[in-house]
């Protein structure tokens, strides 16, 4: 679920992008002026705006130029009536993310709205994690225990993940079939116990404890 707003002045086209969000599951706010809009998308509490160009108080262009002035990274897709190649450019020059001209289907719109947070929520993953000594590489799939290279398989890779990105935490079995096996497996079953034997192998009995009776633990 993403918190968007909607920079729209026409109560309609407003309302009509607002229940079609909310029906996809988002959380919506709507801005009818343009300092409004630029207020709301410097706030950081935003996931994405759907900009018109046509506001009241500064037009879009400009709501577009101070925002990525002051460094926000927000996607913005312009929502406008002007539909001429000048505006487009001009749109997509000035930082947004994507362009479309009204009229238009929802069903396009709610198409590159979850692009544009699938690209949003790439971008701002970690490409490694590092914890307990250990640094691995979502890339390559390496880990570096100790100064030390080695190779993990693709379950071993994906359970200390799993570890390293809640580090100090408890993770019960149930957890980390969830995690790592979406349970595929029986959840009665010991995939986890061989697998946790296996990764400690390799990156040291001592990192990961065993908590009696709820799971275990990546020792920080």
């Amino acid at each position: 679920m993403a918190s968007i707003l909607i920079a729209e002045d026409e109560e309609r086209i407003a309302a009509f992008v607002e229940k079609g969000l909310r029906a996809a599951g988002h959380t919506t706010a709507i801005a009818k002026t343009g300092p409004a809009a630029l207020d709301a998308a410097c706030s950081g509490d935003l996931d994405l705006m759907i900009l018109d160009i046509g506001l009241p108080g500064m037009d879009g262009f400009q709501v577009l130029e101070a925002v990525r002035g002051q460094g926000q990274d927000l996607p913005v897709i312009i929502l406008t009536a002007r539909d001429s190649v000048t505006d487009t450019v001009t749109g997509l020059e000035g930082g947004a993310d994507d362009y479309m001209a009204k009229p238009f289907r929802f069903e396009e719109l709610l198409a590159r709205v979850r692009l544009r947070l699938r690209e949003k929520s790439a971008a701002s993953e970690p490409t490694t994690l590092n914890a307990a000594g250990i640094e691995l590489d979502l890339r390559t799939r390496v880990a570096q225990v100790d100064a030390r290279s080695m190779e993990l398989s693709s379950r071993e890779f994906s359970l200390l993940a799993a570890f390293m990105r809640h580090p100090g935490q408890v993770l019960s079995r149930q957890q980390l079939l969830s995690q790592v096996w979406g349970f595929e497996f029986d959840p009665g079953s010991n995939v986890v116990d061989v697998y946790v034997r296996y990764l400690r192998a390799k990156v040291g009995a001592q990192r990961i404890k065993t908590v009696r009776g709820a799971g275990y633990r990546l020792v920080q």
